[in-house]
C-alpha cells in the first residue's frame, strides 16, 4: 500500500467539507419486540428506482444500532420542515424517543410518524459493516408522501426546504 493511500483527512477539516453538502433530515425506526426504537440519521440515499431501492447508514454504536441490524423491516421517515422538535428528540440519547411521538405501525409493524414529508417502510436486504458505520441496503415495500415540505439540513442547521430559491 502506498503512503499517500494511507493518509485520511483531518475530521475538523471534513466536519468543514460535510458542512457544505445540503441533506434531508431522517428518523429511522424499528421494532424491537414490542417497543419502538429509532434515531435521527441524514445518511440516507436513493440507490434505484427500479426496484426501489435505498440506502441508510448508522453508527454502530448508536443504542438503535442492535434493533435495527436485528430487524426484518425499517421505516425511514423524511421529516418536515415543523418538525424540529422531533428531529432534536430522535438525534438525542433519550430512553423513550416515542414518548411523546405520534406514529403508527406500517403493513409491516415499523413506526412510521405523523406529521413526516414522507415515509416508507422497507425490508432489508444486506448489512454491509464498515469500521464504524453498518450501510442498510433496503427493498422499499411501502410508501407515503405528505403535503409538508421536508426538513433541510446544511452547515450545521436545519432549514424549510419549501423555501428554497429556486436557480435561474
Amino acid at each position: 500500500m502506498s503512503q499517500l493511500s494511507q493518509q485520511t483527512a483531518d475530521p475538523d477539516l471534513m466536519k468543514q467539507v460535510n458542512r457544505q453538502f445540503v441533506t434531508g433530515v431522517t428518523v429511522i425506526t424499528a421494532m424491537d419486540e414490542q417497543r419502538p426504537k429509532g434515531l435521527a440519521v441524514n445518511a440516507f440515499a436513493s440507490i434505484s428506482l427500479t426496484p426501489p431501492t435505498v440506502m441508510v447508514c448508522v453508527q454502530r454504536t448508536s443504542n438503535t444500532h442492535d434493533c435495527l441490524f436485528r430487524a426484518e423491516h425499517l421505516a425511514i421517515n423524511i421529516l418536515s420542515a415543523a418538525q424540529g422538535e422531533v428531529a432534536a428528540r430522535f438525534a438525542s440519547k433519550s430512553d423513550d424517543k416515542f414518548r411523546e411521538s405520534d406514529w403508527r405501525p406500517g403493513p409491516f409493524g415499523s413506526p412510521l410518524l405523523e406529521g413526516s414529508s414522507a415515509r416508507m417502510e422497507t425490508e432489508i436486504r444486506e448489512r454491509l459493516q464498515t469500521l464504524t458505520h453498518t450501510v442498510f441496503i433496503c427493498r422499499v415495500v411501502h410508501a407515503e408522501v405528505g403535503a409538508q415540505a421536508p426538513m433541510i439540513y446544511s452547515a450545521g442547521r436545519f432549514h424549510d426546504g419549501g423555501k428554497l430559491t429556486p436557480l435561474p
